[in-house]
Formats: C-alpha cells, sequence, structure tokens
C-alpha cells in the first residue's frame, strides 16, 4: 500500500511542467520613475522605455548630437540580448542616458513577477535592482516571422499586423492601472518595428 502511495505521489509531482521564465512584458523599474517593456524581436530579447512618470525626457547626453533630442519614451535601452545557455538569463548590452554611454548587462526573471537587472540604465540602475511586472508576457512579434524568411504580404502590412500585440492583462487595481498610463501619448505597441530596433534586429 505504501509503494502504490509513493508512485502516485510521484507522477503526480512528475506530471506538472516546469514553467519557462519569460522575460516579455512591462516592468516597473524599482524606483517608479518608468516601465520597460521587453520583448523578443528576431530571436534577442530587446527593452525600450514604456511609460515615464515624468512625460517628455529627451536623449540630452547622447554623444550623437542628432539624437540629443530625441525622446525617451520608446528608446531601446536593453540591447540584443542572447539567451545565455542552460539557464534563464540573457546577456547583451544596456544604454545609460545618463553619460549616452553602452554597457554590458545580464536580465534573469526570478518567478513569474520579477525580473534582475545587472547593468547601468538611465542612471537610474547601477551595479543591479529589481523590477516589478506591470504586465504580462508580450505575444510574438508580426516582424519576428518576417525577419525568419516567411513570404511578406505585398504592398501594406495588413491592419492587425501592424498594430501592437494584444494588451496583457495588468496586474494591481485599475486605478493604479490608470496611473500608469497617464499623461502619456498613447501605447507604444510592438517595439520589435519601431525603427531603432527593426534595423538591428532584421
Amino acid at each position: 500500500m505504501r509503494t502504490v502511495a509513493y508512485c502516485g505521489l510521484f507522477l503526480a509531482t512528475g506530471l506538472v511542467p516546469a514553467l519557462a521564465a519569460d522575460p516579455t512584458g512591462d516592468w516597473r523599474v524599482s524606483d517608479g520613475v518608468a516601465n520597460i517593456r521587453v520583448a523578443e524581436c528576431n530571436g534577442s530579447m530587446w527593452g525600450v522605455v514604456a511609460w515615464e512618470k515624468t512625460p517628455g525626457g529627451r536623449d540630452k547626453n547622447n554623444p550623437d548630437v542628432s539624437k540629443q533630442n530625441r525622446p525617451t519614451l520608446a528608446m531601446p535601452i536593453l540591447i540584443d540580448m542572447k539567451k545565455k545557455p542552460a539557464v534563464d538569463a540573457w546577456e547583451g548590452q544596456v544604454y545609460n542616458a545618463k553619460d549616452g554611454q553602452f554597457y554590458s548587462s545580464t536580465i534573469k526573471p526570478v518567478g513569474a513577477d520579477q525580473l534582475e537587472i545587472q547593468g547601468c540604465v538611465l542612471g537610474f540602475l547601477c551595479g543591479g535592482e529589481t523590477w516589478t511586472r506591470v504586465a504580462g508576457p508580450i505575444p510574438s512579434s508580426p516582424a519576428n516571422s518576417m525577419a525568419k524568411g516567411a513570404p511578406k504580404a505585398t504592398g501594406t502590412l495588413p491592419k492587425a499586423a501592424a498594430a501592437a500585440p494584444a494588451a496583457p492583462k495588468t496586474t494591481g487595481s485599475a486605478k493604479a492601472n490608470q496611473k500608469q498610463v497617464a499623461g502619456q501619448p498613447g501605447d507604444i505597441g510592438d517595439i520589435c518595428l519601431l525603427p531603432d530596433i527593426a534595423r538591428f534586429a532584421h
């Protein structure tokens, strides 16, 4: 009888699949000044500023004078991050708008609702910190299939393909979620289609 019970316990636990870590989605930085949207673009993870507590920021410290007036909203922060073998972590570069420089960086999901970052980002992150999820994983971008050689539609993209992926369900109260997007000109949508990412990722 005891043997049967142990076998049943083994089977019950063995049938529960381990959920793969997913760094995609929207993440609130630890001091709350910005949300970073992370998505997979042609096999690499990219992250951009998706929301700012104080709208209207500019990339004024960029050494490229032609970019010093570009908005920080929708600006790439996590750059071309590749999956590390055998671990749920991605490494690449991070852009630090405080000094206009790129640094090596690693991201690693911790459970479903936290993302550990190592590197320097926008002056609000230096060394490392943990971001908190504010919107769930993002479906694969239509741009990914195009980058992999799928037949391209003639003419313009279908309206559904050009639009942002379905908005993931957010966490927290409705009031908190409204506050999250207050003052923004609109959702930045599919980050893989942003020019600053598309020219590198495709």
